[in-house]
């Protein structure tokens, strides 16, 4: 039935509204601003390294990494669906931009942004934020470990001095920069890495509270300035401010092949971000994200940040924690972050480029470590080999393939060894009555030829065939009755092969007989037909009780029961529990 043009536009409406910021949000911005302000100025300086390197490593450069934390940081904050949240440049994001610029070239990086935003609002209009939380825990350890292995890889030229090799993959690249160095050595480089990583990873542990990323970075700057290391490369010029909006990189020929690599930075925008907003939600009592709303910030946060040359951006981790663990109660933190990383573009600008790359490699050396939880990465190996094996050839994929592909594969596997758990479940077991012992009454039924059987969890495509080998191997039986009240799921495929078992039966004169189907069944076994062929002959019954009943009725009349024998006390027929 077709929904009327007028009623279809209001629901528009509607749903668009209810995706927009409210009066409350601003209520819970003016509560405590001084803890906001200062929790988002302490972002913004653990922001400020990270956007410069992911800038760098994503191959636009430093200053698109600023301009997205700038545009993409401010816009997700006003109309994302978190309070919490911080978003920006990320290095799961970056993983996946290095093909599309080796492939497209900036412009193409652009494009992909400003479609990833599209699809990311259309997300939030269809309500698909509330899909997070189908993906298994595995697969997101797995990928983020995967993650942190490229970031550290991508890093390597960089913190060895050499210029960055041509090379598709990741470790292809890594080892010919390891190669470079051997031939000719830069142990300045390397030296700043490493100092500004090892001061990064014990000074979070020393003081966790304090910025010790800014603070290495611009000891590494001063010395490299003030002791005239050449070999230390900065990052280069920066722009005193963003660029005007443009949609001049657009080229409208192009965009059917760049819709594959769109929908994968939207699908990974969408899963991060929620992921982020998930963590800051964990992190608080009382702080609840809303999913679509989240998805409809980040994917006007990604149109806005290609028109000033912004990379795609998501929900980051690290930046949201940092926030919360400052003591942020609103979205004004991550607003105040974007502003105070807009003037350090337009006030700072020149000191910014002096840091050297290496540096930068260094933070982000730290950052990929730091994003390896091992107790989380032991506790996920240790719960079972399935969950192992996920998290493994997640992250192996991660590594060797690339993140979309990996997280496919991750749900994939996830799925068939769910669906093997679940198959595990079913089964098809003598039928035992509800009352006391029935061993008795259970041999007497074997004498009378009657077999009865509970059929317990699934019947389904992963499952029922099972169902059909062992009832249709049964021997010297005239009456099989089938206990449905215990069967959790039908699918069509359950349905077929159950009918598929009860036609064999009776062409070997073997009468089946059925009880406790539930309604929410019928519609499956209607549809091929079980129901059908059971009530021909007049074998649905409503419990397992009447069926016997009706069993023994049927063999009398046959003159297969001794006539001598006498009645059998049974049950008078009660609504069976589901």
């Amino acid at each position: 039935m077709s929904v009327p043009l007028p009623q279809a536009r209001v629901r528009v409406r509607s749903r668009l509204a209810s995706l927009l910021p409210t009066r409350a949000d601003l209520d819970r911005a003016r509560r405590s601003p001084r803890r906001d302000l200062l929790a988002g100025l302490t972002v913004a300086v653990v922001a400020l390294p990270l956007a410069l390197g992911f800038g760098v490593s994503s191959g636009l450069g430093a200053e698109a990494g600023l301009a997205t934390a700038v545009v993409a940081g401010a816009l997700a904050a006003v109309f994302g669906g978190s309070d919490l949240q911080v978003s920006g440049p990320t290095g799961a994001m970056t993983v996946v931009l290095v093909p599309i610029v080796a492939d497209h070239g900036p412009a193409g990086v652009l494009t992909v942004g400003l479609m990833a935003g599209a699809i990311l609002v259309a997300l939030a209009l269809l309500r698909a934020g509330g899909s997070m939380r189908y993906v298994p825990a595995p697969v997101v350890e797995g990928f983020t470990l995967g993650i942190a292995c490229v970031i550290g890889l991508q890093q390597i030229p960089n913190a060895l001095g050499v210029p960055v090799p041509e090379g598709e993959r990741v470790l292809v690249v890594a080892w010919r920069a390891y190669q470079e160095f051997v031939r000719a050595p830069n142990w300045t480089a390397l030296a700043l890495a490493l100092t500004v990583a090892g001061t990064m990873l014990l000074g979070a542990r020393w003081k966790p509270a304090v910025p010790f990323s800014v603070l290495a970075v611009v000891a590494a700057t001063v010395v490299a300035r003030t002791a005239g290391l050449d070999a230390a490369r900065p990052i280069g010029d920066l722009p005193s401010g963003l660029p005007a909006p443009s949609l001049s990189f657009v080229d409208t020929g192009a965009l059917g092949g760049l819709l594959a690599p769109a929908l994968a930075v939207a699908a990974l925008a969408a899963l991060e971000s929620l992921l982020s907003a998930s963590v800051a939600d964990g992190m608080t009592v009382g702080q609840r994200h809303d999913p679509d709303r989240e998805l409809f910030g980040q994917g006007l946060a990604n149109i806005a940040a290609p028109l000033f040359g912004g990379v795609p951006a998501t929900g980051a981790i690290a930046r949201t924690a940092v926030n919360v663990r400052t003591g942020a109660a609103s979205r004004l933190a991550s607003l105040t972050h974007a502003v105070v990383l807009a003037v350090i573009v337009f006030a700072a600008a020149p000191l910014v480029s002096r840091i050297p790359l290496a540096a930068l490699a260094g933070v982000l050396l730290a950052t990929a470590v730091r994003m390896v939880e091992v107790g989380s990465l032991r506790a996920m190996a240790r719960a079972t080999r399935s969950d192992a094996l996920i998290l493994v050839l997640t992250a192996v994929a991660t590594l060797v393939l690339d993140l979309v592909q990996a997280v496919i594969i991750g749900l994939v596997v996830a799925g068939v060894l769910a669906l093997r758990a679940v198959a595990r479940q079913a089964r098809l077991a003598p039928l035992p009555l509800d009352r006391g012992d029935h061993t008795d009454e259970e041999h007497e039924l074997t004498a009378e030829h009657i077999v009865a059987y509970r059929l317990d969890g699934p019947l389904f495509f992963a499952a029922a065939h099972r169902f059909l080998l062992e009832l249709t191997e049964l021997a010297d039986v005239r009456v099989v009755i089938l206990r449905m009240s215990h069967v959790s799921v039908v699918d069509a495929t359950g349905a077929l092969v159950l009918k598929d078992a009860v036609t064999k039966l009776g062409r070997r004169g073997i009468v089946v007989m059925a009880s406790g189907v539930r309604p929410a069944h019928r519609r499956a076994l209607d549809a091929v037909g079980v129901l059908e062929l059971l009530r021909h002959e007049g074998r649905e019954y409503a419990t397992t009780p009447e069926a016997i009943r009706a069993a023994r009725d049927h063999l009398e009349r046959d003159g297969v029961l001794r006539a001598a024998k006498p009645p059998v006390a049974v049950p008078a027929p009660t609504r069976e529990a589901p």
